[in-house]
């Protein structure tokens, strides 16, 4: 929305899982934890990525044609959200070891 710079962290789903676990066995009642690997990436490289891999072009948003494009998922999309893990990774001894974000997107997205 807007420019795009807004930021979502990220986390592949193998990092997040072994983080879960970890929780269950190592973590306190009640504690937070955050499975963050990539602390804020802007979420028009994100679209732009998706776009070129998929084939479909990528535009700008402002708020309200944003809302009535997400709906409910505006209010994420744009967000600017950089979160850290450093006091999680500390705690329970935890690393995300996965491949980035774009490089997951790079071999994962294809044209239909």
């Amino acid at each position: 929305m807007g420019d795009g710079h807004n930021r979502w962290p990220a986390v592949h789903r193998l990092d997040a899982a072994r983080l879960f676990r970890l929780a269950l066995e190592k973590g306190t009642g009640g504690a937070r934890y955050h499975a963050i690997a990539e602390e804020g990436v802007p979420v028009r490289k994100i679209a732009e990525l998706i776009g070129e891999r998929l084939g479909l072009p990528v535009v700008s948003k402002s708020a309200d044609e944003a809302a009535r494009h997400f709906r409910w998922l505006a209010t994420f999309v744009s967000a600017d959200n950089p979160t850290s893990s450093q006091l999680t990774q500390e705690t329970l001894e935890w690393s995300p070891t996965q491949s980035a974000l774009f490089s997951d997107l790079r071999h994962s997205c294809s044209a239909v």
